[in-house]
């Protein structure tokens, strides 16, 4: 019989990218002053709501995924680890330039999960390939209760793995959210997997 897995996911809050025009990506930003505030709000409600459960937690290395995992840490009292597959998705050449430099310089339009918007950049069906090993792993795991800190695009991917879809599926349908949202997905023993909730924003608020 399966374990009954509670797994949350956030998409970190608030960052410098957000604000500037610049792009994410591998990009590594920090969260604004008031990304700082939402992850701690997020750290704190998740604390009250789940007092007596000790969470595994995982994050992107990047600065803002990072500094959100470490505010969660300090207040879930586990320290995180970084997973290299939870990192927001290449855009090559683009990394540290703006959105409008992309848009005027973008080598091929994406249509599909292979297609690459340049060269050097990674496909989403990349992502996949990299995320899959370390989502076997959590889902063979015997931790219940996880918390995995990523980026908008590679939890996106991530949910559609959660359900069991083909990834081809991602040229149709995307299950993404906002910044700051926190996901609630469970998996009963029986092995039917659940997204109770997508990207609550509610977390964000104060106590």
């Amino acid at each position: 019989m399966l374990l009954n897995k509670n797994i949350i996911t956030i998409q970190h809050p608030e960052s410098i990218h957000h604000t500037n025009g610049m792009i994410g990506s591998w990009t590594d930003w920090e969260l604004t002053e008031k990304g700082i505030i939402q992850a701690e709000n997020i750290a704190r409600n998740i604390r009250n709501e789940f007092q007596d459960i000790r969470f595994a937690i995982y994050s992107s290395p990047l600065k803002r995924t990072r500094q959100t995992a470490e505010i969660l840490g300090k207040e879930l009292r586990s320290t995180s680890k970084l997973i290299d597959a939870l990192k927001e998705r290449s855009l090559g050449k683009a990394i540290g330039k703006s959105v409008r430099w992309l848009k005027e310089n973008i080598e091929n339009e994406e249509k599909t999960i292979y297609d690459k918007c340049f060269s050097d950049a990674e496909s989403r069906f990349d992502v996949w390939n990299r995320l899959l090993p370390f989502y076997n792993e959590i889902i063979s795991s015997d931790n219940e209760n996880i918390i995995i800190v990523s980026h908008g695009d590679t939890l996106s991917i991530f949910n559609v793995m959660w359900l069991g879809l083909d990834p081809e599926m991602l040229n149709d349908i995307d299950l993404s959210g906002i910044s700051g949202g926190v996901s609630f997905l469970y998996r009963k023993s029986s092995g039917k997997k659940i997204i109770k909730r997508l990207s609550d924003a509610s977390y964000m608020l104060p106590f």
